[in-house]
């Protein structure tokens, strides 16, 4: 019988949170009250989020036939460069809120969430280290090469930012590097912990990828015209912090009437909210929000057609498939 979605979900919020707790206690006090309040573990016990990466990574395991939780370290470890990666982000775009709470830089300042974040990025090695086996090592190589490319990609992020005339392919490239890093990581790391082949290593990796681009491709929509209550962050904030998404170039990149106004709107160096709110209308008006949908699409299909190819476990292969789905069809 196949697991469904929320099943899938769930386990991996059973087997991986309780391990990414432990690993987060183990840090210095301070940083851990950080990590804690950025998780939202200090209100009622809850937080952790979506469970969308651990549940890749156990997914892969199963993929490679060993027992999901031969991929609980490799999901923490991930987890944790993500957390790091977001601690990071939300004070380069001076974001106040993260899934309708504090972000952590406002309750404990900028210099200490930096230095959380940093820890959650060293934690993220030590976890898979502890483990002194070839299997943990290749992981532990794998996670750090995902790590350097999603910096990479988030460097080029914030150098397109406010800059008209980026491409489209530019857009993507950052995407497959700043998301898809990390989440190729995520499809793949399960199966190298559990001595997969090349072959069915290199396939995880490829379809994680294509997820990772979809993923972005998504939240740029999200990012302009998702639900505040979903979200968590305001309506039109991609075209506040004058981000290079790709419903914004490939409106751009259009011919449509409305594409030169839009462009003199972008080119202003302060924008009223009815000027950010055209912005938005001009950039669907062009074809910007259906073109970032249809290519959210195509990659799924892209990255369906690495699973068709692997040569994995059968209930694994819809799981990851279900993952991506709804990876795609998320409005949070």
């Amino acid at each position: 019988m196949t697991t469904t979605l929320p099943a899938t979900l769930n386990r991996a919020r059973e087997l991986v949170w309780p391990a990414l707790r432990l690993a987060v206690d183990s840090l210095e006090p301070d940083l851990r009250a950080v990590a804690v309040q950025h998780f939202g573990w200090d209100e009622d016990g809850g937080g952790g989020g979506k469970a969308v990466r651990p549940a890749l990574a156990l997914a892969s395991a199963a993929a490679a036939g060993a027992a999901p939780e031969t991929g609980v370290d490799g999901a923490v470890a991930v987890e944790l460069v993500h957390n790091f990666s977001l601690l990071h982000d939300d004070i380069m775009d001076r974001d106040q809120e993260r899934h309708h709470r504090p972000t952590a830089w406002t309750v404990f300042g900028e210099a200490r969430a930096i230095l959380a974040g940093d820890a959650l990025a060293n934690l993220s090695t030590q976890v898979l280290l502890r483990r002194e086996t070839p299997e943990a090592m290749r992981a532990a190589s794998m996670l750090v090469d995902a790590t350097a490319r999603m910096i990479a990609g988030q460097s080029e992020d914030m150098s397109r930012e406010g800059r008209l005339g980026v491409r489209i392919e530019e857009v993507i490239a950052m995407h497959a590097a700043k998301t898809g890093a990390l989440l190729s990581c995520a499809s793949s790391i399960g199966a190298v912990l559990a001595g997969a082949g090349e072959d069915v290593v290199r396939r995880l990796a490829a379809f994680g990828i294509q997820v990772g681009i979809a993923f972005q491709a998504v939240d740029d929509q999200l990012g302009i015209w998702g639900r505040p209550e979903l979200t968590g962050k305001p309506t039109w904030n991609d075209l506040r912090q004058r981000k290079s998404s790709l419903p914004v170039v490939a409106a751009l990149d259009t011919k449509c009437d409305e594409a030169e106004r839009l462009r003199d709107l972008l080119s202003k160096p302060d924008l009223a909210e009815a000027e950010i709110a055209e912005a938005a209308e001009l950039v669907e008006a062009c074809g910007g929000r259906r073109f970032a949908a249809e290519e959210a699409e195509r990659r799924m299909q892209l990255a369906l057609r690495e699973l068709e190819q692997a040569p994995i476990e059968p209930a694994a292969r819809e799981e990851l498939e279900g993952l991506a789905r709804f990876i795609v069809e998320r409005e949070f």
